[in-house]
Order: structure tokens, then C-alpha cells, then sequence
């Protein structure tokens, strides 16, 4: 099914209005959706909740970098770098376009202000900063840059994208295979319930209530982080069984566990991580607790993976720990 892919274009307006418009008509010749700062009429605090709400929406972020910071919000940072570090935390893929030579643009596209050329500088090695970016040092090669490599950001990363409602498949259809999947689930659920495997005796096994450090990375105002959370396995499980009815991949269940034990450490900042071997640790005692069933199956697309499922005794211990009581 053919999608289209909404790109947010950001960068300082009066000085990059020529580079803007040849990267946004590459934009529209690749059946993009270029979204930036000609849809709003002025740049303030209010106006930037709504551009939030629009790169929210887009699926890939293009940065471009001339000779000027911006003008700077309340919090002291130029409106550019602010959309930069949102979309950032949004974890969307930029592709960001700096010029090679910046002592080279002219006065009239470049700070005067000592204070502002420094901040442009230090704005400039944050975004180089463990991200491949691409030099430009004229308008005119920027559309080959970006077709480049927009074409293979999304091949690498695809993303949702937008689908025209009429290539969609018909509701009727739709309803009918939600039917089959959930007759499916049932079957699935009914035969693992006849097949219940001995789990394995280990001595000194931790209890529900013993408690376990999680621990990860994050960054906060650009820079990194490590963070950890004191859970027990009964309040790991509790956040992870409401979602093993839908047998969740691996990556899924490492994702619900590390934004749980996130938000217990009380840590601030964004692409906060889960340590893969605390993670590892997770999931083989859960299996040897005998609460989840962890298997190597055909996805859909018809690669393998993990998948996550609850046993009986985890689905007993489910309702235990989140039916709501009087």
C-alpha cells in the first residue's frame, strides 16, 4: 500500500528561505508531506504548542544549519534548537543539513553577535554529536543531499506514514479479520491452557516480593544519563500481564518494563534505555517463576522472533493484581 511521509523542514527563516523551498519541492517530488514554519505566521511560546503537535504528526525531521542561532525563546534557546530537542525526544530520525563553511556566508546571513555565533557553534557539535549529518555549502546541492538521504532514512527506518482512506481496505474486511484474529487468540489461549510444561526447580528462587535494581541510560539537556529503579517481581509483572494477551514481541515487553521502571526512578529527560542484561535477567526469571511463556515464532512478515505469553499461572496471577475490587 503506497504511503506518503510527512517531513518537518526546521532552520532559521529569513536567511534560509531559498534552501528551504528547494528542500521542501524535493520534498513534494518524492510525495512527501513538507510541514515547517511557513504554516505558522509567528514564532512564540503559544504557536510552539501547535508546532509540537505538528511534528508529532510527521514521521521524519529535516534540520538545516546556516550562519544564524535564531532568535531565542523564554528559555534562553533559539526557536530551532527548540524543535530540534522535542523532536529529539519524540525519537523521529533527523537528517540534519549543516553548512560546510560558515565563515564563508555573508554578513547579511550571518550572526554579528559574538554571544550568538557561539551558540550557533556549540548547536552545531550537539547535533553532530553521535549522528551522521551532511555538509552543504550551496542552495543548489541540496536537493540531490536530501533525496539521497530521505530515500534511505525511510528504507532503513520506515515509518507509519499516511494513506489515502479510499486505498484503505474496506471496513467490512476489516471487521471480518478482527473476527478470525480473535478466534484465533481464543484457540491459542484454550490449547496453551491444555499444555501446561513443568517448569524447572531452582533452588533459592527469588520471591514476587524480592526486589531487583533496574538500572539504563538516558539523556537530559543533551547530555547522558544513567538512571535505576528498585522493582519487585511482582510489580515488574504487574506492569507487563495486562499486555501478554496480545503476545507481545520481546522488544515490546523490554520497552513496557524499562518505561515503568523509568517513571520509579523519578529520572527527567527522554530516550531513556533499559540495560539488554537486567533486561535478560527479567525474562528468565518470570519464565522460571512459571508466570510467561517465552517462544521463538514466525512473524508476520514471515522473519522469527520472540514472542511473550502468559501461562495459566500467569494469567491467574493477572487477575489477582489488576482486577479492580470494591
Amino acid at each position: 500500500m503506497d504511503k506518503r511521509y510527512q517531513v518537518f523542514v526546521s532552520s532559521t527563516y529569513a536567511d534560509l528561505k531559498d534552501e528551504r523551498q528547494r528542500v521542501i519541492q524535493t520534498l513534494m517530488e518524492m510525495d512527501c508531506i513538507p510541514a515547517g514554519m511557513e504554516l505558522f505566521p509567528a514564532a512564540d511560546e503559544d504557536q510552539f504548542a501547535f508546532i509540537k503537535k505538528v511534528i508529532d504528526d510527521c514521521d521524519y525531521y529535516v534540520l538545516i544549519i546556516g550562519g544564524r542561532y535564531g532568535s531565542l525563546t523564554a528559555s534562553g534557546i533559539s526557536y530551532t534548537e527548540q524543535e530540534y530537542q522535542y523532536a529529539i525526544e519524540k525519537e523521529l530520525k533527523v537528517i540534519a543539513l549543516l553548512h560546510e563553511n560558515p565563515a564563508d556566508i555573508p554578513l547579511g546571513k550571518s550572526d554579528l553577535d559574538p554571544a550568538l555565533r557561539e551558540r550557533l557553534s556549540a548547536f552545531r557539535e550537539s547535533v553532530s554529536t553521535g549522528r551522521l549529518v551532511r555538509f552543504w555549502n550551496s542552495a543548489n546541492e541540496l536537493p540531490g543531499i536530501v533525496a539521497l538521504s530521505l530515500s534511505k532514512t525511510i528504507k532503513t527506518y520506515p515509518a507509519r506514514g499516511w494513506v489515502r482512506a479510499d486505498r484503505v481496505q474496506s471496513a467490512d474486511l476489516l471487521v471480518e479479520l478482527n473476527e478470525v484474529r480473535k478466534q484465533n487468540e481464543l484457540l491459542s489461549r484454550e490449547l496453551a491452557s491444555r499444555q501446561i510444561e513443568p517448569q524447572p526447580s531452582v533452588a533459592g528462587l527469588a520471591a514476587l516480593d524480592d526486589t531487583i535494581e533496574l538500572h539504563g541510560t538516558h539523556r537530559y539537556d543533551n547530555r547522558p544519563y544513567s538512571w535505576k529503579a528498585s522493582m519487585t517481581w511482582r510489580a515488574i509483572f504487574s506492569a507487563v500481564c495486562p499486555y501478554l494477551v496480545q503476545h507481545p514481541a520481546a522488544s515490546t515487553v523490554k520497552d513496557i518494563i524499562k518505561k515503568s521502571a523509568f517513571e520509579v526512578s523519578n529520572s527527567r529527560g527522554y530516550n531513556a534505555a533499559l540495560d539488554d542484561q537486567v533486561f535478560q535477567t527479567v525474562s528468565v526469571q518470570l519464565k522460571a517463576l512459571g508466570l510467561v511463556k517465552i517462544e521463538y515464532l514466525k512473524t508476520v512478515d514471515g522473519g522469527m522472533g520472540l514472542f511473550w505469553s502468559a501461562t495459566p499461572a500467569g494469567d491467574a496471577l493477572t487477575l489477582e493484581l489488576r482486577t479492580v475490587r470494591r
